[in-house]
């Protein structure tokens, strides 16, 4: 039986309305759009959470699970505002992210993934914050002075967008719980590059379409449609640049709930 996660992402698949924009559109030609991706250090708060050298919040709202806690996201997880979260579709970008006090701050700045998504507090009224593991909020101080960093809680800090780097992995889709042969729901992992999702699409076995997915929440996308037959290609475009991958025949004919099936390639890890 599903869990009510399962039951969830389900009734958010039927309930929520079509792509606005077909992604047919976005990947016309298969070409990159051009796109003017902010590149500026700017200003924003951070805080921690979790044990004082410690790896941060299991899961989060992006969906990751288990994979926040085993590098390559191990300690490099952050929870961010709505600003940055944009309701799920900023899950898997990567940000630098230093504070400016000299006589504390290292000159270098930590890499982080937004994983998860603060929506109180220092994070509301459309506030740019940073709610990192004790362990990234570490890195931002010089040499020994970790503990004294973090004694602070809360920092100024600056912040910009950085390409994600994923070690060598290839980008994956985790089928969740609860998918059947009439509803999908995949989650994507590992995009280098931007890292965040703008548009996917499947196509089926044997078939000339591609099927747009709907965005759920976090890093899932779905599609209720009937039955559907593997295996299945996977159509990616990145939110902010539009660039595009496909993953052909990435999901096996057999495929399982709970599997996890990654594809050959990658997005080129800059932006």
């Amino acid at each position: 039986m599903a869990s009510s996660r399962a039951l969830a992402l389900f009734l958010l698949c039927i309930l929520l309305p079509a792509p606005p924009i077909s992604a047919a559109l976005l990947f016309g030609g298969g070409k990159s759009a051009a796109a003017g991706m902010d590149m500026e250090w700017r200003p924003a708060t951070a805080t921690w959470y979790g044990e004082a050298e410690g790896d941060g919040s299991d899961g989060g709202a992006c969906g990751y699970g288990t994979l926040v806690d085993v590098v390559p996201m191990k300690a490099r997880v952050g929870s961010v505002s709505p600003v940055l979260f944009k309701d799920g579709e900023g899950c898997g970008a990567c940000y630098k992210v230093k504070c400016l006090d000299r006589g504390i701050c290292s000159r270098r700045a930590v890499t982080v993934i937004v994983t998860d998504e603060c929506p109180g507090g220092l994070c509301a009224f459309g506030h740019t914050h940073f709610d990192l593991s004790g362990a990234a909020f570490s890195r931002m101080a010089v040499a020994g002075a970790g503990g004294r960093l973090r004694d602070r809680g809360q920092l100024t800090v600056v912040y910009r967008r950085t390409a994600c780097k994923y070690g060598g992995k290839n980008i994956a889709f985790r089928v969740n719980e609860g998918s059947t042969n009439f509803w999908l729901s995949l989650l994507v992992e590992f995009e280098d590059g931007e890292g965040d999702i703008g548009s996917m699409q499947i196509k089926q076995a044997n078939s000339v379409e591609w099927l747009d997915m709907k965005h759920v929440w976090g890093a899932t996308w779905c599609l209720v449609r009937g039955p559907l037959v593997g295996p299945f290609s996977v159509r990616l475009a990145t939110l902010s640049a539009k660039k595009t991958l496909t993953a052909r025949d990435v999901i096996p004919r057999n495929w399982t709930p709970k599997a996890t099936y990654t594809s050959r390639l990658n997005f080129e890890p800059s932006l």
